[in-house]
Order: C-alpha cells, then structure tokens, then sequence
C-alpha cells in the first residue's frame, strides 16, 4: 500500500514499540513469548521463541503458532490504525502457506496493510527466520466494528 508523503497509517502517529509493552498481557501472544521488536510508518514487526511452546510433534514450529503469530501482529496492526474510542477490531480470516519447517530460535513476523478501509482491514504478514527465510506467508483480513456503546447511545 503505498504511502503519500510518508505519512504513519497509526492513529497515534508517535507510536514506538515501547507503547506497546501492554497490549498483550494475560494473552497466547504472551504465554507464546511474542514481543514487538520494530515499528515503521506502515508496518509492525514481531517476534515469537520456536520452542516446547510452539513446536508441534515433530519438533518443527507448529502451523498453528505461526497463525497465531500472524493473527497476534496483524490485529494489533488494526488496533493501532483505528480510533479505539469508535471502533473494535476482530479477525475475520487468516490464511497461511508454511513454506519451511524451524526448530530452535526465533521467527519474526513483519506485518503491512494491503487494505485499509472503513470496514475491513487487509493485512500481509511474512514471518521469517533468523537468516530472514521466510517460513510462512499469511494474509489477514481484520472487520472494523463502530463499539456497541456508540450505536446504543445515537
């Protein structure tokens, strides 16, 4: 999504990573081990252990904690575009392609909009290795919601 005139897309347009030290206390993203680690004017990255927690059988990063990865950085992504005080933000549909299998280290998901509307939110997220192969591609669609408490009060 291009940018005009490098313009942050967040709400907040001074965000740093440190902002968002409580945004997922009490979560999978935290019982996981994920933590943001960059934020740019259109993208969030975060980073997530291939460990006990996160390896399926075989001892390989499961599928379903690079989902989890994915859905964890592109809502937040959402959440930061938006005005918490009108909207909420909720997944709509994930998709992924594993592309190559990670035992030990970490992975680090880069997420960026290729769709940012009044409604739905649409994310691309690349998680790589440590060497920056890419492990898994995914595509996020996020439904932006008016709160409960606005449309109960008009």
């Amino acid at each position: 999504m291009a940018q005009n005139n490098n313009e942050p897309i967040w709400f907040n347009k001074q965000l740093s990573t440190k902002d968002l030290s409580g945004v997922t206390p009490d979560t999978m993203g935290q019982h996981l081990g994920m933590e943001f680690v960059d934020i740019g004017v259109d993208f969030l990255k975060m980073r997530m252990p291939v460990d006990q927690r996160t390896h399926q059988p075989y001892g390989l990063l499961h599928g379903g904690a690079s989902c989890a990865l994915a859905e964890t950085v592109g809502s937040v992504a959402s959440f930061l575009v938006i005005d918490t005080s009108k909207f909420i933000c909720v997944g709509l549909e994930i998709n992924a392609n594993h592309l190559r299998g990670i035992r030990t280290g970490f992975v680090t998901a880069t997420a960026t909009p290729l769709h940012l509307g009044g409604t739905t939110h649409v994310w691309d997220i690349k998680i790589q290795d440590e060497e920056e192969k890419l492990v898994c591609v995914s595509r996020l669609t996020v439904a932006i919601l008016v709160k409960k408490s606005i449309v109960n009060s008009q």
